[in-house]
Parts: structure tokens; C-alpha cells; sequence
């Protein structure tokens, strides 16, 4: 389901989505929200502040520039 999601919504980079029992949510839970993007390492490449007033979709789309910059 979550793999369809991300086919339709043309996003053409790894996404993690948590599954409908929120699994990732009850494991990992970030309070507050926020937006991260991880480099093909694995570590933090971008951490948003706490969330929603604190996500910088800028941010994010910056970092992801940097880290792909021949992916438009």
C-alpha cells in the first residue's frame, strides 16, 4: 500500500512509510514530529526542528539537492 502511495505521488527517491498498525510510530516515537533525511549511509543528513511549526520543507529539499544533485 505504502509503496503504491509514493508510485502515485511521483516521488523518485527511498521513502520509509510505517505500515497502518503504526509499528515505526510505537518503536521509534520522535515527540515532537519532525522531518529527517538520511544519507545513503545512513546517518542524519537534515533534521527539521520540532514539528509542524518547526518542518522547513526548504530543508529538506536543500539537503536532498546536495546529496542528489543530478536527480531533478
Amino acid at each position: 500500500m505504502g509503496k503504491l502511495c509514493v508510485v502515485k505521488l511521483g516521488i523518485k527517491f527511498p521513502a520509509v512509510l510505517d505500515n497502518f498498525q503504526n509499528t515505526t510510530e510505537r518503536d521509534y516515537t520522535g515527540w515532537p514530529d519532525r522531518l529527517y533525511v538520511i544519507d545513503k549511509d545512513g546517518k542524519i543528513a537534515y533534521k527539521a526542528g520540532p514539528g509542524p511549526f518547526g518542518f522547513k520543507p526548504k530543508g529538506v529539499a536543500d539537503t536532498l539537492q546536495q546529496l542528489l544533485p543530478d536527480v531533478k
